[in-house]
């Protein structure tokens, strides 16, 4: 994101792309760019956030898991980047499974 800044240095506008009003490039996880566009986050709700995201994955991984098991999509459908994702994922899952951090069946209870 790109900035434009008052003389006290205060954010006061925002540009996706660089132009004449917004020259000044700042990360879009910047906590300043978040303060200004008003989504500031506790910390504990960013925390309950990043978990729920991570155990929207695993339902992702189940549910690209049933649509290739019922014929709906193939594995070379998905692109390299997905595919190579997907196994890396399936071999940490398979490695934790067989020193018993996961359930016998190889879920981790998320679902």
């Amino acid at each position: 994101m790109f900035v434009k800044r008052d003389e006290q240095g205060t954010i006061v506008m925002v540009c996706r792309e660089a132009s004449p009003e917004c020259r000044e490039f700042v990360e879009s996880d910047s906590p300043e760019l978040s303060a200004f566009l008003g989504r500031e986050t506790a910390p504990e709700e960013l925390h309950e956030l990043r978990q729920s995201d991570l155990e929207f994955v695993r339902v992702l991984e189940d549910v690209i898991e049933i649509l290739m098991d019922k014929g709906v999509i193939s594995f070379t459908d998905l692109p390299d980047a997905a595919r190579e994702k997907l196994m890396a994922r399936q071999s940490m899952r398979q490695r934790a499974n067989s020193v018993g951090l996961l359930g016998d069946d190889g879920d981790d209870g998320v679902i």
